[in-house]
């Protein structure tokens, strides 16, 4: 009986843990050189500001083309928490699950180069961004948002 007990509330202990433990020796997010130390010259096509889910997100994610090609980029005021397995996906959706999205929603573009400041990330040209709703900061390993923001 108390072997049961045990192993239950070490479940309960491992699902409550989630993206906020990061092992003593796991590789975090490198604080990378970004692509653009300020915003880009291109037009803007969609924008809006992060919102909170698993961890605190700040800042505005925008839509740009640039010399023909479609960027994802972060301004001067995004900031997020470090986690193990981070990544910057599109979403179909306009409200995310904080845990759980389904590989369907969504598709991911690059992993996180840096848990804040300025950066871009390239669209591959088969991504269709109409598609799509929402830039989200995700967190593979657990299937975690960070937080998101809904393009408008």
């Amino acid at each position: 009986m108390k072997f049961k007990y045990a192993a239950i509330l070490g479940l309960v202990a491992l699902l409550s843990v989630g993206c906020t433990n990061v092992e003593p020796n796991s590789v975090t997010q490198p604080q990378a050189e970004t692509v653009a130390q300020t915003p880009a010259t291109g037009s803007v096509q969609a924008s809006g500001a992060f919102i909170d889910a698993e961890h605190p997100t700040k800042g505005t994610a925008s839509i740009i083309t640039e010399n023909g090609k479609k960027y994802i980029e972060f301004d001067n005021q995004f900031k997020s928490d470090n986690g193990p397995d981070l990544f910057v996906i599109l979403h179909k959706d306009d409200k995310l699950p904080i845990t759980g999205i389904k590989e369907a929603d969504y598709v991911s573009i690059a992993a996180l180069k840096s848990t804040n400041g300025v950066q871009k990330y390239e669209i591959p040209e088969n991504v269709d961004v109409s598609n799509f709703k929402s830039v989200a900061i995700w967190c593979r390993k657990f299937n975690a948002t960070f937080g998101y923001a809904v393009l408008t």
